[in-house]
């Protein structure tokens, strides 16, 4: 029964819910298919590249922790499909699952040039990931399923990947633990725009930001490459790092430049 000053109910209609019960049934059987898909793939690494089981029960962690993450998010799904371009983007964090899954293992280990064959199949596998990062995006258009929550569930796996690529880099001897800076960079804006909340400020679309992006990733498979020297490695990845905070720098000047300015007492 409704009381005196209490807001009126008003029943959400019945091809909504239906729409939303529809998506989370899609969004279900897409999460579990892929999780089965790692699970499979870590079991396989697990037994035939002599990695403990360990691994499997790491990457199945990983990815069940990245998929509850999107699954909280998912009531801002604008449609009623999950849509193909979340899947390819679903099939990448699962990539990064299984890649962040070898931090501790045998693989990648300095010197790299003593495990070629392992080390090449590593570079592969991170290239084939980020490849990926061209479909969703034209995946997206091409359905007409592209939405916000697409572009942050892209953002959030690009940045995530970025973050195993320099961890492993630095396991592999191939760098410095600076060069985790370059993958943190991100959550550290995210972290510093909870104190000057102009930060969350809205940004256009970026070229400049996507090109950066790329050259950033590029450069962490090519440095995990069993044919590039330490020293030529640590060199790439300061450039790029280099290149990173600059773009960094220029989008918090835009936002510090578009922050609402104080009324006048």
């Amino acid at each position: 029964m409704k009381t005196a000053g209490s807001p009126a109910f008003t029943p959400q209609p019945r091809q909504d819910i239906a729409d939303r019960q529809g998506l989370a049934k899609d969004a279900a059987r897409d999460l579990v298919a892929v999780a089965a898909l790692v699970l499979l793939v870590a079991l396989a690494m697990a037994s035939g590249a002599g990695m403990g089981w360990d691994y499997a029960a790491k990457a199945l962690l990983v990815f069940a922790i990245g998929t509850w993450l999107v699954w909280r998010a998912l009531g801002a799904h604008p449609h009623t499909r999950f849509g193909p371009a979340n899947r390819v983007t679903l099939v990448r964090l699962g990539s990064v699952a299984l890649t962040a899954s070898l931090m501790g293992e045998a693989l990648p280990r300095a010197p790299l040039d003593a495990m070629p064959a392992a080390a090449w199949w590593l570079v592969i596998a991170a290239t084939l990931t980020a490849l990926l990062d061209a479909v969703d995006g034209w995946l997206a258009r091409r359905s007409g399923l592209a939405s916000a929550f697409g572009a942050r569930f892209d953002m959030e796996t690009d940045a995530a990947f970025t973050l195993v690529l320099c961890a492993l880099v630095v396991q592999a001897g191939q760098a410095g633990p600076w060069i985790l800076a370059s993958g943190l960079m991100r959550y550290a804006f995210v972290a510093a725009a909870f104190i000057w909340p102009w930060l969350n400020g809205r940004l256009q679309p970026s070229k400049r930001r996507q090109t950066v992006c790329v050259v950033q990733i590029t450069t962490l498979i090519v440095c995990l490459g069993p044919i590039v020297p330490p020293l030529l490695a640590s060199a790439l990845a300061a450039i790029s790092l280099a290149l990173l905070t600059l773009s960094f720098a220029i989008d918090v000047r835009t936002l510090a430049r578009q922050r609402p300015t104080p009324p006048e007492t």
